[in-house]
């Protein structure tokens, strides 16, 4: 009996053993087939990457064309109307000069104005404290609040 037991014990393993062989050992068209589905999705990636350089090359070089065709536009009507108009008319535009609006000139002049934004609120007198101060901002407690404190 216990030979028995032990020769279907060992056809219950080799059994098993060859399921789940088949179901492990994949097939190699399959692999095949997944390697082939790799490649194409990475080429479609990389034909998606292109497209997109493309787009964003183009777009900017249409930018560059809409921002010379305002500045042409600009420069036409300044001269317009320094010629046809008033001289206090014609100075309300900025000047027609090829650097007027658009220029390194007037940039460097608008920038020298600007100052980087403070991270404190500066003081209004001496005596004041400033704005990292515990007590900015608080009032001194009445006598008659004292009571309730």
């Amino acid at each position: 009996m216990l030979w028995l037991t032990a020769i279907v014990c060992l056809a219950a393993g080799v059994a098993i053993g060859f399921v789940l062989a088949g179901r492990v050992n994949t097939n190699p068209a399959r692999i095949t087939e997944l390697e082939k589905n790799l490649q194409d999705l990475e080429r479609t990636h990389s034909r998606y990457k292109d497209e997109v350089s493309e787009h964003f090359s183009v777009t900017a070089e249409l930018v560059q064309q809409m921002t010379d065709s305002y500045r042409d536009v600009y420069q036409h009507l300044a001269s317009g109307a320094q010629d046809l108009c008033t001289g206090e008319v014609a100075n309300k535009l900025l000047p027609a000069s090829r650097e007027g609006a658009f220029g390194a000139s007037a940039l460097s002049s608008d920038a020298a104005d600007i100052q980087p934004p403070k991270d404190y609120a500066p003081r209004q007198n001496a005596s004041q404290s400033g704005a990292l101060s515990e007590g900015f901002g608080l009032e001194k407690p009445r006598e008659s609040d004292k009571d309730y404190l």
